[in-house]
């Protein structure tokens, strides 16, 4: 087994089937009834609880935990579902240490708040393993939507409109909905293809349907959909990857970090895909840290994260840091790249200490080599495809607070929309929120 993990280069088969089975079981395994009713306990259920300010879907928490400790999970769930289609999703992924949780009373008070994500696992998993939808939908409208891209908005978006009467069809490029559930959260997070039975489950609402392979500015274009539909809402995501700005940047063995992870997402068998014996890292956010250990538990013996700033100013929390560090990653900060060296294939990085004045970074002359037979990219993504007319805020599309953007009829949310921040729960609320602005519309 040394023999795997110490192979040099890219290579597939590092660890067992049954070590790679054990690293990537779920992070945070579900509560039991027991546990979970002892979690709940713990609630003050405080009155204008900070938790719900905190929480981007304004989930009314305290309701939702007093729901399970009366025993009704179901009716928990219902409560989650009301303010969050994807509360199952989100329950996983959502960086609860930096929201509800970390605005808790516990937190304040004793360091250790109510665990409100697993919580609110615990419900709406009820819910959904019960094979009923919470929701109906309201008489028909005859008023017909496009959304383009099947993400966390998109989804959000979708399942508002058609409980409200209207019907949806779902515009997404590629072969399986999900957006970043499906293809870019950490496997580790999100276990037994749930983001799909999630999407199966939203559908139950009726009223949506859904076409793979359909692109904007390829298959379908703006001006079509808004001949076509009543309304249009883009949820197109961040497609484009910024430049690594190195020498040798083009060398076998870089690529894109969201690409790693969308391959091992993707994986029929994880012993077939391989991964550097020496992995570096570019980057400071959750992409960063997801791949870093996504790499470590595929059986690379050394993976180095590597961040231009100071840890303060990383994007990844400190539980993200801490979760990198507990499997052995290493985080190097205030480095940046300079080359990829190697013959034919990345042999190793070299790396320049940063200094930063005044807000302004530079380098400081100073550098070092760390070995690096794969080096993965997770410098941030931007705007890829936006239809011509939109008015853009910065490298995003400008919106309003419900989501209107420059165009009549077109309304945008999630990570291509310019304000919140890039994380599934935001996302959702911007569909959400979108969706009503556009019920209000077309009811006029």
């Amino acid at each position: 087994m040394a023999q795997g993990q110490m192979a040099p280069g890219i290579v597939s088969g590092r660890l067992s089937s049954d070590e790679l089975t054990s690293n990537f079981t779920d992070l945070h395994p579900p509560l039991a009834p027991h546990e979970a009713a002892v979690a709940a306990d713990r609630c003050y259920f405080c009155y204008d609880a900070p938790c719900v300010t905190a929480c981007p879907t304004d989930i009314d928490i305290p309701l939702f935990i007093r729901q399970i400790q009366a025993g009704q999970p179901r009716a928990a769930g219902q409560t989650i579902f009301e303010q969050n289609i994807l509360g199952g999703m989100c329950a996983r992924v959502c960086p609860t240490e930096t929201l509800c949780e970390e605005a808790c009373v516990r937190e304040a008070a004793e360091g250790k708040p109510v665990e409100i994500g697993r919580l609110q696992r615990f419900a709406t998993d009820d819910v959904m393993t019960s094979g009923e939808h919470p929701f109906e939908r309201a008489g028909l409208t005859g008023k017909t939507v496009a959304v383009v891209g099947a993400g966390p908005a998109g989804l959000a978006c979708a399942h508002r409109l058609a409980m409200l009467g209207h019907d949806v069809v779902i515009h997404e490029t590629k072969p399986k909905p999900g957006g970043l559930n499906e293809y870019g959260i950490a496997a580790y997070k999100s276990t037994n293809n749930f983001a799909q039975a999630e999407v199966d489950w939203l559908l139950k609402i009726g009223g949506i349907s859904i076409e793979t392979g359909s692109v904007l500015g390829e298959t379908v274009s703006l001006d079509g959909l808004l001949e076509a539909y009543d309304a249009v809402f883009l949820s197109i995501g961040l497609a484009g990857v910024n430049a690594l700005r190195a020498q040798g940047a083009e060398t076998d063995g870089v690529r894109h970090a969201v690409d790693f992870i969308s391959d091992v997402r993707q994986a029929d068998d994880l012993s077939h895909l391989p991964v550097g014996r020496n992995v570096v890292v570019i980057g400071g956010g959750m992409t960063a840290v997801d791949a870093a250990v996504k790499s470590k538990l595929l059986g690379a013996e050394h993976v180095t994260i590597a961040y231009r700033r100071d840890r303060e100013a990383m994007g990844a929390s400190r539980y993200e840091q801490d979760l990198a560090a507990s499997h052995g990653v290493r985080i190097m900060c205030n480095v940046q790249p300079v080359a990829v060296l190697g013959k034919g294939a990345a042999a190793e990085i070299e790396l320049e200490y940063t200094a930063s004045h005044d807000g302004q970074l530079s380098g400081a002359g100073d550098t070092v080599r760390v070995p690096a037979d794969q080096v993965l990219k997770a410098i941030g993504q931007t705007l890829e495809g936006a239809p011509e007319g939109l008015e853009l805020d910065g490298n995003k599309i400008a919106v309003s607070a419900a989501g209107r953007t420059s165009l009549n009829g077109v309304w945008a949310g999630g990570d291509c929309a310019a304000g919140g921040d890039d994380l599934t729960v935001t996302a959702v609320a911007e569909g959400r929120d979108a969706a009503m602005d556009i019920h209000a519309t077309l009811s006029v």
